[in-house]
């Protein structure tokens, strides 16, 4: 598709959530930087292209990514999006959930930096956004209906620095005078889902007639199509409210012993080979309300469940 003078910088652009996102960019014709790990096996997901161009730094150079923009992308460009979606670590290794905070710090001195490049090549009128990407471990273990409005309660250290980040992120934006927007995702399914996960593996031993044991499945869950997630953060950043958090889930949360029989029903695989357990502990229950970006940006989830899960058989 043309290029629609849209210019769209993507952080982690070759992990799950990242590959759709710039997928469905290209597909609405925006211009997008890549930005991915060096040396990870995703980078090769996409081939660089005129409206495609890979940028492979870590994240304690994203100060940097203002000097891989084009000039003349700079001096045409409508609206620049920065997504930042890029993360790495185990859940509980600090060191590294630390450095992620830094990094993403480091993503607003570049955006800065565009602006002030956009000035200075008289192109004043553009929109510059940034959008941040959280996580539904940020809340912790809540009861009831999971709104924007609650308080942040998170218990690993993946979810506490995934909350600072967004605290930091957000005050700093503000000194720089910088649009900012924060997305916090639930439960992700579909395209590029990487193995190891809990869905996608239930999915594919039922469907080859092996026995799953699962925990009790109790609590519920919401299940987002990747796709859609995509569809959700650009809305974000074409039509959300500066400086507002917003919830990108499905809204249709279930108990997650349904959705496992309804991935059962698909493959065709008899219940009798799933077995269920104790509670899990945690128990994080996922009653979400994605009420707000529906409403600010008209942003709706089109994707079935179970066309979601076609993807792993």
């Amino acid at each position: 598709m043309k290029n629609n003078g849209k210019i769209a910088i993507v952080t982690g652009a070759f992990g799950f959530a990242g590959a759709n996102l710039t997928e469905h960019l290209l597909d609405y014709g925006y211009k997008v930087y890549a930005i991915g790990r060096k040396g990870s096996a995703h980078n090769e997901r996409f081939e660089e292209s005129e409206s495609l161009r890979k940028v492979l730094i870590d994240m304690e150079d994203y100060d940097k990514i203002c000097g891989y923009i084009d000039e003349g992308d700079i001096r045409s460009a409508e609206a620049i999006a920065l997504f930042h979606l890029s993360w790495g670590g185990q859940r509980d290794d600090f060191d590294a959930q630390r450095r992620n905070i830094d990094g993403s710090l480091c993503l607003l001195d570049s955006a800065r930096d565009i602006k002030e490049k956009c000035l200075k090549s008289k192109n004043m009128d553009v929109s510059i956004r940034v959008v941040g990407i959280g996580s539904q471990a940020e809340y912790g273990v809540k009861s009831g209906l999971i709104t924007e409005e609650l308080s942040l309660e998170p218990f690993s250290a993946y979810g506490s620095c995934k909350a600072a980040a967004y605290y930091l992120m957000e005050s700093k934006a503000r000194i720089l005078g910088i649009d900012f927007i924060w997305g916090r995702i639930f439960s992700l399914i579909g395209k590029y889902e990487p193995e190891g996960r809990m869905l996608p593996d239930v999915v594919r031993k039922l469907a080859a007639g092996e026995k799953v044991s699962l925990s009790s499945c109790e609590q519920f869950w919401d299940y987002l199509d990747a796709g859609d997630a995509a569809d959700a953060i650009i809305a974000l950043f074409e039509k959300g409210v500066t400086g507002e958090v917003y919830n990108i889930a499905n809204g249709d949360y279930d108990r997650l012993k349904n959705f496992v029989v309804r991935a059962a029903k698909c493959v065709g695989a008899d219940e009798s080979l799933i077995s269920y357990g104790n509670r899990a502990n945690p128990f994080v229950s996922l009653e979400v309300s994605g009420e707000k970006i529906k409403k600010d940006t008209g942003w709706e989830p089109k994707v079935s469940f179970e066309e979601s899960i076609k993807y792993y058989q």
